[in-house]
């Protein structure tokens, strides 16, 4: 029996994005186990999969990472020695290095260790991939699990899922339209990504002026910045905070498009195949982080001041990256997107046949 445990320890979105890699080895497994961060914890249980996730805070990762905890670490490594893992892979961003966690691995007594590493291992790892040029974030995850040993089953078309999330829950529901609505999401884990609040305002109002529906999203601690973007906005309905990720799923899985930074719900969005209107900040590279799997269109100004620098607060005044995208270009957008999913006509000949975009 083969038991394989992998490793992402940053938020949910980086989570989502390692979903067709972890089925890559699940399939070639007897059983595998994930390990995330608090933040990413709720995007791996909704991996199809995944048998149980378990969750350290990694000094070494996350947005505001803890200190150095002995106790925990030690914790950490009894735990994993005590499941007694055949195999470890350790899946991180390309600017990130997986040695902190190949050596606790080693700690616990895992026999074989992969992951992309451009520092020298030493004997950490036994098999130091390379990342192939050009890769999407999610194809590079993927890529190292098959040098692991993994394997997508067939008709497995390496795109993101996740698990069925269920329905809406019924207080959420009861205030959507039964169709034809728009999800903006303005906020991010990280602020350079995001929109300016009243940046986000004012693509609802254009949204609503078109005869859209728009639903705002967030998380509980992006209630009031919900509130700004919504107010006054016609029709506007405001779900910050009233839902857990798998209820965004949900509601993620009944809009015409979302409107959104380079963040998690982009890629839940993707994994429940909803179109994505990207505002996409480049102080990380699209080719890398763009929605993945879906139709989308990316705007924002990929050549700005900001670009490549992985700034976590926009280092550049007024955040021109984002605030020259226009109220027009978003809703050209949703509307281009709109089109693209919806079927056409039905030719004359035969009946039967039916087309979609």
């Amino acid at each position: 029996m083969t038991r394989v445990l992998a490793v992402r320890l940053d938020s949910d979105g980086d989570v989502l994005l390692t979903g067709p890699a972890l089925r890559a080895l699940r399939h070639t497994a007897d059983g595998l186990d994930l390990l995330a961060s608090p933040a990413g914890r709720a995007a791996g249980e909704l991996l199809p999969g995944v048998d149980r996730v378990r969750v350290f805070d990694a000094p070494w990762s996350g947005y505001a990472p803890p200190p150095v905890d002995v106790p925990a670490v030690l914790a950490l490594v009894a735990e994993l020695a005590a499941v007694g893992y055949d195999r470890a892979v350790v899946l991180t961003s390309f600017h990130q290095s997986p040695l902190p966690m190949a050596l606790l691995l080693r700690l616990a007594g895992v026999p074989f260790v992969a992951a992309t590493s451009v520092d020298y291992p030493g004997s950490l790892l036994d098999v130091r991939h390379a990342r192939p040029e050009g890769l999407h974030e999610a194809e590079a995850a993927l890529d190292l699990a098959r040098a692991a040993g993994g394997r997508l089953p067939d008709g497995d078309d390496g795109r993101l899922a996740v698990r069925d999330p269920g329905p809406v829950p019924e207080d959420v529901a009861a205030e959507l339209p039964a169709e034809g609505f728009v999800v903006l999401h303005p906020g991010a884990s990280v602020p350079a990504r995001a929109p300016s609040p009243e940046h986000a305002r004012t693509l609802a109002l254009a949204l609503a002026e078109e005869g859209r529906t728009v639903v705002v999203t967030g998380g509980p601690a992006e209630r009031a910045l919900a509130r700004t973007v919504a107010a006054g906005v016609p029709g506007a309905v405001d779900l910050a905070g009233r839902t857990s990720l798998a209820g965004l799923a949900a509601v993620l899985a009944r809009a015409d498009a979302v409107v959104v930074g380079n963040t998690g719900p982009a890629h839940l969005a993707a994994a429940v195949g909803t179109p994505v209107v990207s505002l996409f900040s480049p102080v990380v590279p699209a080719d890398r982080w763009a929605p993945y799997g879906v139709p989308h269109v990316v705007l924002g100004d990929a050549a700005a001041a900001c670009a490549g620098t992985r700034a976590r607060d926009c280092p550049v005044p007024g955040h021109p990256c984002l605030t020259g995208v226009t109220p027009g270009q978003v809703v050209a957008a949703v509307d281009a997107l709109s089109l693209a999913v919806q079927p056409l006509a039905a030719p004359p000949a035969p009946p039967s046949e039916e087309a979609t975009a």
